[in-house]
């Protein structure tokens, strides 16, 4: 079983990783540099977007995969994918919507949206190669 969720937490993380960097890279210039550009680092935080991504992920797995493993449904890695990411990214946003000057509707929309889509495509892959991996002999 460890090895199952070793798996399902290696597969969830590259999938997310993959994706997310894609979104960044085609966002960043498009929406996040526009909308919030006086405030953003001209490089970003290594050491906090590692443990980010290292601790969102746990997340993913324990709140999304392991369900789907006692369910036997990528569905259910689907539906709570989604809504971890959904509460995720929307506590996220919707803090900086309430404590911080000017910060954009859009960011918010767009952020929250982009978070619920991408745990549940994450945490949907997670689950599906770690539960066909653990089936062959």
């Amino acid at each position: 079983m460890i090895k199952t969720y070793g798996i399902a937490y290696l597969t969830t993380a590259v999938v997310f990783l993959c994706i997310d960097a894609v979104w960044l890279t085609v966002m960043s210039s498009r929406l996040y540099k526009p909308l919030l550009g006086p405030i953003l680092l001209d490089d970003f935080n290594v050491k906090a977007a590692v443990l980010f991504y290292v601790i969102y992920i746990a997340g993913a797995v324990y709140f999304a995969v392991q369900p789907a493993f006692q369910s036997g449904s990528w569905t259910t890695a689907a539906l709570n994918g989604a809504l971890f990411g959904l509460c995720a990214y929307a506590t996220y946003d919707l803090t900086n919507q309430a404590t911080l000057k000017n910060w954009p509707v859009a960011v918010t929309m767009a952020d929250i949206c982009w978070g619920t889509v991408l745990t549940a495509i994450a945490a949907t892959a997670g689950f599906l190669v770690s539960s066909g991996l653990s089936r062959t002999p």
